[in-house]
């Protein structure tokens, strides 16, 4: 598992995402938004809108607020002019990211991210630089383990699975993640969570103990970004040192 992966876990075992749901209601809010605007308001025929649909409901966001959120971006209800935006930066060490994210305000979050990443020893990068370095993967999150589950997973067609604490990682063709989705939930397996994701196809190996907080500290930080919603990078910190940090 990739040092983001393993950073990504321990958050969630904090409960930060809780800590900061206010947050994180406006941020898939305008996923929504966004969605419904570039495909329509039917989750069934936009995969877009489907998939921030299903995000929306794992956060526990309440229903009326999703549909708020939809007609917004359909246009029957007034709101912010949002747009979709891609940064890729390096960091500490070297380190490739990927940062996406909503926003109303173009100039703003651009000088944010730029900020962000000067602060904590990153530098952005033109369009192109480092998307090549990762591939887009369904990831789907299941509850438990074991070999009865592994079957399962094996047999739903997913292209391969790797264990957490508690749980597997399950992965998936973008096209085919909720096809599998299903399957799982068919086999009578939890899901956890289902999303799109920028995987690293190799990994920067981070030994060095301040490297690694001044990744986190970044990560951190681009992440508590109002505006942005996703940061992607290719480190794998030493489980003993992010043991350490944890």
């Amino acid at each position: 598992m990739s040092g983001h992966s393993k950073w990504a876990q321990i958050k969630r075992k904090k409960g930060v995402a809780d800590q900061r749901r206010g947050q994180i209601f406006t941020k898939i809010g305008r996923l929504i938004s966004l969605a419904a605007k570039e495909g329509g308001g039917d989750p069934e025929t936009n995969f877009k809108l489907r998939l921030a649909v299903q995000k929306a409901k794992e956060v526990n966001m309440p229903k009326e607020s999703i549909e708020r959120a939809i007609k917004r971006g359909t246009g029957e209800l007034s709101g912010e002019k949002i747009e979709e935006i891609t940064y890729e930066a390096t960091g500490p060490a070297g380190i490739a990211l990927i940062i996406q994210g909503v926003t109303d305000n173009r100039n703003r979050t651009t000088s944010e991210v730029r900020n962000i990443l000067t602060r904590y020893g990153g530098k952005m990068a033109g369009k192109g630089a480092f998307a090549w370095l990762f591939e887009q993967r369904g990831l789907i999150r299941v509850e438990g383990q074991g070999e009865e589950i592994e079957l399962k997973i094996i047999d739903s067609g997913a292209e391969d699975f790797q264990e957490e604490d508690g749980g597997i990682l399950v992965y998936t063709k973008p096209k085919d993640l909720f096809k599998i989705r299903k399957k799982l939930e068919e086999e009578g397996l939890k899901v956890v969570s289902a999303e799109l994701s920028w995987e690293p196809k190799e990994t920067v190996k981070i030994t060095d103990q301040k490297e690694a907080e001044s990744i986190l500290k970044l990560m951190d930080a681009l992440e508590e970004s109002d505006d942005i919603t996703h940061v992607y990078a290719n480190f794998d910190i030493e489980d003993k040192i992010m043991e350490e940090i944890s």
